[in-house]
């Protein structure tokens, strides 16, 4: 249960946007948080700042070790789960459309920046009882992360951005090897493949949210964030064993090595098989995963080692502030 004096503070170091602070609450399920607190009306009317969420600078480096650079403007609490609902935008539409065959409705992509269309994608026939399972149960997590999200961001919530599924994993699949060139790689053609692809996005997302943490004020939404990576690591769990049950080690070294090639010189990220060892949680000597910088992670969606607002699954951008690779090349 949360106390008067957190609720409080809480609210006071939201520069968010202009969504209600009792409605992201709700949406984070704090519903109940004591009768003094109800009663007082402490929430009613409590309003975030409307002008913070994109406006927080330009030429954002939101890398690791941002907190040393005296030139650093710290990104809004609204600025980084609206990155982040671009991201879930892009899980979303990837599962949904391989264990139903279509992706998020109308209601659930308006909102601000442009919108746009989604490329590809299909119902995958699966074998598997177990593979078929975790589809599902990993669609119906991001369909609710997707709607967490923009309830949670009310008006401030950015649009679905245009995405193209079929084009960028045929690019990544050819960056790591998996394909020649002229050739396609198709995610939805199989178990391995679907689970490959998977594989992309992942562990990806995981280092997205832990790299987001330092950058999240509100601590409410702060642990709202960290049950959305606990839930992120579960699918790469779940994804990264199945990889090895299914002997598919190999590749997943050549989607680690590839996603290695594009966010930075640092070797960090690794595949199921590591120092000739199975691999399921990729971390470092003290047991810890590492963290991307938003510009990292757009490196790897956008498919490119320079600095970018544009590419790969994401052909005209994300939607607001955070939009621009870093420059490793």
């Amino acid at each position: 249960m949360f106390d008067k004096l957190f609720i409080r503070n809480a609210i006071d170091r939201s520069a968010e946007n202009g969504v209600d602070r009792r409605k992201f609450l709700r949406a984070a399920g704090v519903t109940t948080v004591g009768a003094g607190l109800a009663g007082g009306g402490l929430l009613a009317g409590a309003v975030l700042n409307p002008a913070a969420a994109d406006t927080a600078g330009s030429g954002l480096d939101l890398g690791l070790g941002h907190d040393k650079d005296p030139n650093y403007a710290k990104p809004s609490d609204g600025a980084v789960l609206n990155f982040a609902l671009n991201l879930e935008y892009l899980e979303a539409e990837f599962y949904l459309r391989a264990v139903r065959g279509y992706g998020l409705s109308a209601a659930e992509v308006y909102g601000k920046g442009k919108p746009g269309g989604v490329k590809g994608g299909r119902k995958v026939k699966f074998q598997s009882k177990i593979v078929k399972a975790y589809a599902e149960e990993i669609a119906a997590d991001e369909l609710a992360h997707v709607r967490f999200l923009r309830k949670a961001l009310g008006t401030a919530a950015v649009a679905r951005p245009a995405i193209d599924i079929d084009a960028a994993f045929t690019s990544a699949a050819l960056a790591a090897g998996l394909i020649k060139p002229g050739q396609k790689f198709d995610a939805y053609a199989g178990e391995n493949n679907f689970l490959l692809a998977a594989y992309v996005f992942e562990d990806v997302g995981v280092t997205a949210y832990k790299g987001a943490a330092p950058l999240i004020s509100n601590k409410t939404y702060l642990e709202a964030a960290a049950g959305i990576l606990a839930v992120e690591a579960y699918h790469a769990a779940n994804i990264r064993t199945t990889l090895v049950s299914r002997g598919l080690e190999v590749p997943s070294v050549a989607i680690s090595n590839a996603r290695d090639s594009l966010d930075g010189k640092a070797d960090l990220d690794q595949g199921t098989k590591y120092k000739g060892k199975t691999n399921i949680v990729p971390t470092d000597a003290n047991g810890i995963a590492f963290s991307r910088g938003a510009d990292q992670v757009l490196n790897v969606v956008y498919l490119t080692p320079k600095k970018a607002t544009k590419g790969g699954f994401f052909p005209a951008g994300v939607n607001g502030q955070i939009n621009t690779s870093r420059a490793n090349a």
